[in-house]
């Protein structure tokens, strides 16, 4: 059976698996970099969070439930409270996730609705005041 375009997922709609797999990795590439950032990810090599985040954003998005079916519920607040999430680690993650995403040049719609989620996601995670 066919997808009418109104149908289509956001996940197909921006391209799927090869667009989120970008993002995620040039968010990383600016991570990498982030002395505030990086203490964040205590694996020597940020490759496995470079692949959890992308499967979590490409199942939110309408791909594969890959995500779930490895890891369970998202539960990102949950998962995040060991680390200092304060508004200067928010700051920091939105602007490397802009940099990333303004590299991709999605359609100007596309690229609202992902950074409105974005950004709701981020201010979401702050655990720490200050």
């Amino acid at each position: 059976m066919q997808q009418t375009a109104a149908e289509e997922s956001f996940y197909d709609r921006v391209g799927g698996e090869q667009t989120f797999r970008r993002l995620v990795h040039l968010f990383y590439q600016g991570v990498a970099q982030d002395e505030l950032l990086r203490p964040m990810y205590p694996e020597e090599d940020l490759g496995p969070a470079e692949e959890r985040f992308a499967l979590f954003l490409m199942q939110y998005w309408g791909g594969p439930r890959t995500y779930s079916e490895h890891r369970g519920h998202p539960r990102l607040r949950m998962r995040h409270v060991p680390f200092r999430v304060d508004r200067a680690a928010h700051d920091a993650w939105l602007r490397h996730m802009r940099t990333a995403l303004d590299q991709l040049a999605l359609p100007a719609e596309d690229d609202r609705e992902l950074w409105h989620y974005l950004t709701y996601a981020a201010a979401s995670m702050i655990n720490t005041a200050g």
